[in-house]
């Protein structure tokens, strides 16, 4: 429940319609609910609802009231507007009780200490503020799914959807921020060997870059920090006709941001709709892990490595990879992927790094 301190406003308990003055005021006069209609020149049914707070009290009915009950027409008027009131705080009390309960599973104190919303301990101030966040009118109205397809890691624990709504939302409102040239589906596509040729690169030098070439394709690239119980890596939006790429700064490892990066390109360049969905599966089979791969690393490419190297030789990894112009890291996910070598042996081959957005 709501504490008083919490809720300084004044909160009747009900709200009471004006039909209960009508009532006591037909009894003093001793007049039926029957005459009484007759006399306002309405019917009994209309009189009924009125009196039972079903319908308003309109100006016309107040001057009925006025001559028949006797009562000047701004006292009824007055005493409709006391109801209607009531009414709605009533119900804006109980939409706060809900969303109350809402609250709890939204990870309010995370996104504060990452400045994405304010810090307060008052648990109104707390849903108004999400509600802002939102642009929602209660929490209950947050939508199940948004416009988004994103690839994310394997799932250990149970997911916090709303978490994941909000870490969606803040990418949305990063990308609107940032300013793109029209989407081009072939341009992007004709940037592939550009974007693999920065794996080979720090991300101070490959970052800017990354973000350029993105937004002369009409995609706004964004990083946005994980939020606890997502296990997000990265996700594709559409708001106001415009791509928005997001990644998390989650498994920080080389290849698996690059991975993400590729799987995020390949959706926006072999899907010509736009979906608006969020999928929880964890295919790795699926069509944009395959398209990823291949853009990384061609089909060809990798089964020439397969069959003509010793593909558990670190010497002759790192000779090939540098030799297709694609960081070793890249290869050494795709060998770990389909259990060629052993994580253990070749962490060293998998750095993992900082990008300051």
């Amino acid at each position: 429940m709501v504490s008083k301190r919490e809720n300084e406003k004044f909160m009747p308990s009900i709200a009471i319609p004006p039909g209960e003055t009508i009532r006591e005021n037909m009894k003093f006069l001793g007049m039926s609910q029957k005459e009484l209609a007759i006399r306002l020149e309405m019917t009994p049914k209309h009189l009924s609802n009125i009196i039972n707070g079903k319908e308003p009290i309109t100006y016309e009915t107040a001057l009925k009231l006025e001559t028949v009950l006797g009562p000047k027409a701004q006292f009824w008027m007055n005493l409709e507007t006391s109801y209607q009131l009531n009414k709605t705080r009533l119900k804006q009390q109980d939409e706060l009780e809900k969303d109350l309960e809402i609250l709890k599973k939204v990870p309010y104190k995370y996104m504060s200490d990452l400045g994405w919303i304010p810090k307060t301990n008052n648990r109104n101030k707390k849903v108004q503020i999400l509600r802002d966040y939102f642009r929602v009118a209660s929490l209950q109205s947050i939508e199940v799914s948004v416009a988004a397809m994103f690839r994310k890691q394997k799932q250990i624990k149970e997911i916090s959807n709303l978490g994941v709504l909000a870490w969606v939302r803040k990418a949305e409102m990063e990308g609107l921020e940032v300013e793109v040239e029209n989407f081009n589906q072939r341009k992007l596509k004709n940037y592939i060997p550009l974007f693999r040729e920065l794996t080979m690169k720090n991300p101070e030098e490959f970052y800017p870059i990354m973000k350029k070439l993105c937004a002369e394709c009409g995609v706004a690239l964004v990083l946005v920090e994980a939020l606890p119980k997502t296990y997000i890596c990265g996700a594709t939006l559409w708001r106001k006709n415009k791509a928005i790429l997001a990644l998390s700064v989650r498994g920080k490892r080389a290849d698996i941001f690059w991975f993400t990066f590729f799987h995020e390109l390949a959706h926006l360049i072999n899907h010509t709709k736009k979906i608006s969905s969020i999928s929880y599966d964890d295919d790795k089979e699926d069509e944009a892990d395959k398209k990823a791969s291949n853009y990384l690393i061609t089909n060809d490419q990798y089964k020439t490595f397969i069959e003509d190297y010793d593909y558990t030789s670190k010497k002759q990894i790192v000779g090939y990879a540098c030799s297709i112009g694609v960081a070793p890291c890249i290869l050494v996910g795709r060998l770990l992927h389909d259990g060629l070598i052993d994580y253990k042996y070749y962490s060293d081959l998998r750095p993992s790094f900082e990008i300051v957005n």
